[in-house]
């Protein structure tokens, strides 16, 4: 590719998108996903050929001269021929909504470019990548397959020398039912892997390479100048000339100073020069300042092996640090020149490498000096101890001593791919044969604005160090990123980890007088990220049934292949409509203020069409739910919150539009009152309508009866969806009658051609909306994505298509998420554990707006607050708060999660109170058992499949003998602690809006026998139409590959309801079944008459005798809550399961790992087990983020702070649990849904709460052992910082 022009702003995504390379993926724009992944191969002059996974959206086309980059559309294709790692993470079931796979896929194949045959570990850092939907556990699945098989065994290499289905306390080795299945996917017939047939390094760059040419790259753009100089003096003469240039090499910094608005006119590249990147062994290790950090890696783990332990103690505490340092697309690209010049406190390498007493060697064109790397070379935030015009050429890291002792230490909000809070080197010198401390060094990052050296700790080492240290590090309580009682905490309790280390390496040297506890030990070992294993179990369709009928067998979701090629195509990969505008949303500044919007500026900016705000609506300015209106944009009289859209930005480019809504001139006038918290809406008593109240017995005269009353409370913290691609649109115009058509990114497409034609001023019939298929939507593209359509139909009134499509920031911001909830409760119990009563208020932060807050959410929490518990008096109060906050959404769940967590909350406290065991007393004391139950709003419902799935969870769980492990290990570790805990679940399928629960479908057979299947569901991961297809297929008797699912289109399928509350396979499959059902009811006389025929040949005879080969079906159960009277039969029916999760708590950090998970849920007789088994574990995950890492954040002023993956994170694959084991309950049926089945996509993610009562099980032992109280509030999510602070000690007081 030769490219005249090449921008130097332009990164590599966009120029591949472009060009119609769509499978490479725009997922945050900031290197935090890894959706954008390429593999980049070079011809490198020392080392031959290199490949390296990169993330495109940081790496600028013009600092790929002479390079080769493969996307996944040259891996392979389904019409040539797939990859082995396309064909193994599809078949494998490992791409859902798909959207991350191509990612996925690039990164393994980068790795497979350089180690043919990986280890577990291989893959583990490989996959820098993040997923919503699958857990992951599925994608390792696939991609383990290309492990050596001297690895391990089948699914994590080795355990103590044995398959992991052999391990202690595993009591799933065998299954003693005939038809249970332990394989989702055979492996057997899996393309094999061989090198020889990858791409070649392409020859003319290979020749280019040799010739290489001295002189040096100039690239001119519309803002920007790149040089990029060959020859180390001539980057010196650069620097010298022009001080004030941006010197970049891995460029991960300045794409996100770009977001920001901040750009340089002129940059250098200094990644062509030689002298930079070299790596030089010799009397200490000198590193350029352009090696990249994988290769610094490298030489650390080189390094570790080859050199004498005592001698490469600084490298191994480096490279401790490095194994945790961003990903790996990330550590490919980044140098380590460039993480120290960021000067960034929390950027890990500073602290350690100063603690190695490091030195830096800068040139100029006047010459060279030597700097040590101190606190004194960061005089400020950002800033380095540099002159404008000299460059780092290279860092000396020198080799330690025998009697030197180093260690590294960081605290992140994620254990991988995450800044740290604090991080800490620190070096101690002893007096050979002594005690004797001759020096100490300790540095911190993450406690003030810069590098932080404590001076006073290095006089007085054994003694009164912590007292000392804690004069030294002084943590302002406005540094930025708050938690700054939880920083100064860290930075003692890393220093006292570090003593312990010394002593008892002191120690095996026989010259330590300090005795360290054996119970301390196990706080100086690091938890180790391992790839997560499991087992998966499922029954075994009937021997009887036939073998072309796919119900029941774990099928591959029908678009996998597609999805692993980047051929799947998303609404933003659809290619551009001629004359195509691109819009950019213009939001408020400001809460709760009037605005004056005043857009003269934007309409002279380049490239800028139009600006539309409320009065250039034609319609109505609003969307309607359930008659209650939201703006489309805000009108001029007020803003309710930061991030309301005010107007929007239409112009001939993404860049044009994005760069002049920051130009858009708004006036702010502050109103009153402004708050943001569910405790200020209490005060204020702002509330939405309608409250709701459900009630059953007596509960004040339970509670004056009762022999104890608890009174508690427990906030959960809300969530975003993080789905992998974010939320946008695509508006034509058909030029006619007012006639458009939507290519849009909604999980309810009849919601959103009814609001764009509100907006439009045009009857529904006139608008066409289209869904191919979502990359994950978790309930987030159910309403806000009907206002952007609206907002992006208005602009399209200028007669050209408008593209939207959302910044990763901008999404976060508008959009919102889960709803943060309160619960308090006053309970009545006895002391056996048995309750008697319980009144629960829970409060939830709705927003600035009602949204779905009081029906999907609020009604689902108070529907679910029993959980499986018959608690004979049960009161439940449901109030919305209204504050100044974007309005909070659906989500996966709805209320659900947050309705179920608080009343394990009142088992848990109550469990606690009585001295009892939670599991086996107190929970099950309280369940439902009666062969016919009802629920506190009297739906009945029969409990045996409930207490199946309890029973077989505690059972494979081998529960009782890991509690009294962790009971044991308790006893014997005092900074690390274990908790254990199960939860069942009862968990209504359907909307509590009864109308909602219905489902259309149309189905189409043609005259080659070919069917065409439309229905009114979405696909969006969770293989709705995978399902589909496999109904509609044992109805009509032919194969799934007849069958084929073009996409949702409300031309087709009318009046929809929104794929949501896990209903959509069972509206959608009871109607595809419907349909299917007429048809054949139709053909029946002809396959009488002629039942030697094929099926194309009966519908050719169909054809010619008139028969109608198309059907429409329908389904719609009753289901309805009257609130008058607080009962109803709100659900279709229940899912039950059960599930057990162990946990492992440092103490001293807050650092938590999660050991292993097992799961038996009641599935029914599951129509696809791999899809299934997919939903619970993605569900799971997703679930765990809830409940530990996944924190929203926002400023004193109502700005959401937590804007992408840098700030916000989701897990990745270093949070799954070590094990993770799912089991769909055998012999369960669930009469009156599609083939007995049950809806699974919502009820897992509660089983995220097991992680949260075992960390706070986890935290009452340390409590205990320290005499303080096992009662202690803890509210959700558990993070580090809760976590450390919960566990009070000497450190947390000082």
């Amino acid at each position: 590719v030769v490219e005249k022009n090449a921008d130097p702003e332009q990164m590599l995504l966009s120029f591949l998108r472009r060009r119609g390379l769509t499978g490479t993926k725009y997922g945050c724009g900031g290197g935090g996903c890894g959706s954008c992944t390429v593999m980049v191969s070079r011809y490198d002059r020392n080392h031959e050929r290199v490949h390296y996974a990169v993330n495109a959206c940081l790496q600028p086309i013009v600092a790929l001269h002479g390079a080769a980059v493969v996307t996944v559309e040259g891996v392979g294709s389904t019409d040539t021929k797939l990859h082995p790692v396309q064909e193994r993470i599809a078949k494998a079931h490992g791409s859902q909504c798909g959207f991350c796979t191509p990612g996925m896929v690039m990164s393994m194949y980068a790795l497979l470019r350089n180690k043919p045959q990986p280890t577990m570990e291989d893959i583990r850092e490989a996959l820098g990548n993040l997923c919503r939907c699958t857990g992951y556990r599925p994608i390792i699945d696939g991609f383990k397959t290309f492990c050596e098989k001297s690895s391990g065994c089948c699914q994590n290499g080795r355990e103590e020398g044995r398959c992991c289905m052999e391990r202690k306390g595993s009591k799933m080795n065998h299954s003693e039912e005939n038809d249970i299945c332990h394989k989702l996917f055979p492996m057997d017939d899996f393309l094999p892997l061989d090198p020889s047939q990858d791409l070649i390094f392409p020859p003319e760059l290979m020749m280019m390479e040799k010739k290489f040419s001295a002189a040096p790259l100039y690239f001119q753009g519309e803002r920007v100048r790149l040089v990029a100089p060959s020859e180390l003096l001539h980057l010196l003469e650069l620097k010298a000339d022009h001080p004030s240039a941006a010197l970049i090499v891995g460029n991960t910094t300045i794409p996100k100073m770009l977001l920001k608005g901040e750009f340089h006119p002129l940059v250098i590249y200094a990644g062509r020069i030689s002298e930079l990147g070299a790596v030089t062994w010799g009397k200490n290790l000198m590193v350029g300042a352009a090696c990249s950090l994988s290769t610094l890696k490298e030489e650390m783990e080189k390094a570790v092996v080859e050199m004498e332990a005592e001698k490469a103690r600084g490298y191994q505490a480096l490279l401790q640090i490095l194994q945790c340092l961003a990903g790996k697309q990330i550590r490919n690209m980044a140098t380590i020149g460039g993480n120290l010049l960021s000067a960034n406190p929390k950027y890990d390498l500073s602290s350690v490498l100063a603690a190695l007493d490091c030195t830096l060697h800068v040139i100029s064109k006047d010459g060279m000096r030597s700097v040590p790397l101190d606190e004194k070379f960061f005089p400020a935030f950002g800033k380095a101890a540099l002159r404008p015009d000299e460059v780092l050429l290279s860092i000396d890291i020198p080799y330690t001593n025998s009697w030197e002792f180093v260690a590294a230490y960081r605290q992140a909000q994620r254990r991988e791919f995450a800044f740290s809070f604090v991080n800490a080197g620190m070096k101690v010198a002893i007096r050979e044969g002594t005690d004797i401390v001759e020096s100490l060094k300790v540095y911190y990052g993450g406690v003030g604005s810069t590098l932080v050296k404590a001076e006073q700790t290095c006089e007085d080492f054994l003694s009164e160090a912590c007292r000392l240290l804690n004069v030294d590090i002084n943590v302002s309580p406005s540094i930025h990123g708050g938690r700054a009682e939880y920083r100064k905490t860290l930075a003692v309790s890393f220093f006292f980890k570090f003593y312990m280390q010394v002593v008892l390496e002191m120690t095996e040297r026989g010259v330590s007088g300090v005795a360290l506890p054996p119970e301390y030990l196990s706080a100086l070992k690091p938890f180790k990220n391992e790839v997560p294993q499991g087992q998966q179990s499922f029954q075994l369709v009937s021997e009887a049934q036939p073998c072309g009928d796919p119900v029941g067998r774990p099928s591959m979701h029908q678009s996998a292949f597609q999805q692993a090629t980047g051929e799947a195509k998303y609404y933003d990969d659809l290619p551009p409509v001629q004359g195509e505008l691109f819009i950019h949303m213009v939001t408020s500044l400001r809460a709760h203020a009037r605005i004056n919007i005043d857009p003269s500026e934007v309409l002279n900016q380049p490239g800028v069409v139009a600006f539309v705000s409320a009065g250039d609506v034609p319609g109505a300015n609003r969307r309607l739910w359930f008659n209650h209106p939201e703006e489309l944009f805000a009108q001029e009289e007020q803003a309710l919150c930061v991030g309301q859209i005010i107007g929007a930005v239409v112009a001939e480019t993404r860049e044009q539009a994005r760069r002049a809504a920051e130009k858009v001139q708004v006036t702010y006038q502050d109103l009153q009152p402004v708050f943001f918290t569910i405790e200020d809406a209490i005060k204020h008593e702002s509330f939405f309508e309608p409250k709701r109240k459900v009630e059953r017995g007596d509960v004040d005269e339970a509670l004056r009866t009762a022999e104890h009353i608890l009174e508690d409370q427990l906030y959960m913290g809300g969530q975003e969806h993080f789905y992998m691609e974010t939320q946008g649109v695509i508006a034509v115009p058909k030029g006619e009658h007012g006639e458009m058509d939507l290519f849009v990114a909604s999980q309810h497409a009849a919601f959103t051609q009814e609001v764009v034609a509100m907006a439009l001023g045009v009857d529904s019939n006139k608008i066409t909306c289209h869904v191919k298929r979502l990359g994950g939507a978790f309930g987030g593209k159910v309403m806000k994505i009907a206002s952007l359509s609206a907002i992006t139909a208005v602009a399209a009134r200028t007669g050209r298509a408008v593209r939207c499509c959302l910044d990763r920031g901008d999404d976060m911001l508008i959009t919102s998420g889960r709803h943060p909830f309160l619960g308090k409760y006053k309970v009545g119990y006895n002391s056996d554990g048995t309750i008697v009563a319980a009144d629960i208020t829970y409060y939830s932060n709705g927003g600035c707006t009602l949204d779905e807050s009081p029906f999907q959410i609020m009604e689902k929490a108070i529907l679910h607050m029993d959980n499986g518990y018959k608690i004979p008096n049960l009161r439940g109060r449901g109030v919305v708060c209204k504050t100044y906050l974007p309005s909070y959404t659906a989500f996966r769940g709805f209320g659900g999660p947050q309705g179920l967590t608080v009343m394990e909350s009142v088992l848990h406290e109550v469990a606690v109170r009585c001295g009892l065991p939670p599991e086996k007393q107190v929970r099950e004391i309280n369940m439902y058992r009666e062969q016919q139950c009802y629920t506190h709003y009297k739906q009945p419902f029969c409990p045996t499949d409930m207490l199946r799935c309890w029973d077989e969870c505690l059972e494979k769980a081998s529960y009782q003998d890991r509690l009294r492990e962790v009971q044991l290990f308790n006893s014997s570790n005092r900074w690390r602690k274990r908790g254990i805990t199960a939860v069942p679940m009862k968990f209504g399928v359907g909307f509590s809006k009864g109308f909602y629960n219905q489902g259309a479908a149309l189905v189409n057979i043609f005259k080659d026998g070919s069917v065409l299947v439309s229905h009114g569901g979405t696909e969006m991961g969770q293989g709705i139409n995978t399902k589909a297809i496999q109904i509609a297929s044992r109805v009509l008797q032919v194969p799934m590959s007849s069958i084929f699912i073009k996409e949702t289109c409300t031309g087709n399928v009318p009046n929809a309801a929104p794929s949501a509350a896990s209903f959509g396979t069972d509206a959608v499959g009871m109607a595809v079944k419907d349909a299917c059902e007429k048809l054949m009811r139709r053909l029946q006389p002809l396959t009488e008459k002629n039942p030697q025929h094929t099926w194309k040949q009966q519908i050719t005879e169909a054809y010619f005798q008139k028969i109608s080969l198309s059907a429409t079906g329908f389904f719609g159960p009753p289901t309805n809550v009257d609130w008058e009277k607080g009962e109803g039969q709100a659900y279709y029916y229940f899912t039950f399961g059960a599930c057990c999760s162990e946990v492992e708590i440092d103490c001293l950090t807050g650092d938590h790992k999660n050991i292993r998970t097992d799961i038996v849920i009641d599935v029914g007789k599951s129509i696809n087990p791999a899809l299934d088994v997919g939903q619970v574990e993605g569900g799971f995950v997703q679930g765990v983020g809830l409940y530990t890492i996944e924190e929203l954040q926002f400023s004193a002023d109502g700005v959401l702070k937590t804007r992408g993956p840098t700030q916000y994170k989701i897990p990745a694959l270093c949070d799954v649990p070590a094990e993770l084991n799912v089991h769909l309950l055998a012999n369960a049926e669930n009469p009156g849904a599609i083939y007995l089945s049950k809806g699974i996509g919502e009820p897992p993610v509660f089983f995220g709460c097991t992680i949260f009562f075992a960390i706070k099980a986890a935290i009452a032992a340390a409590r205990q052992e320290r005499g303080l109280s096992a009662i202690f509030p803890l509210n959700s999510p558990a993070t580090a910082e809760k976590i450390r602070m919960a566990c009070q000690d000497q450190f947390t007081k000082m």
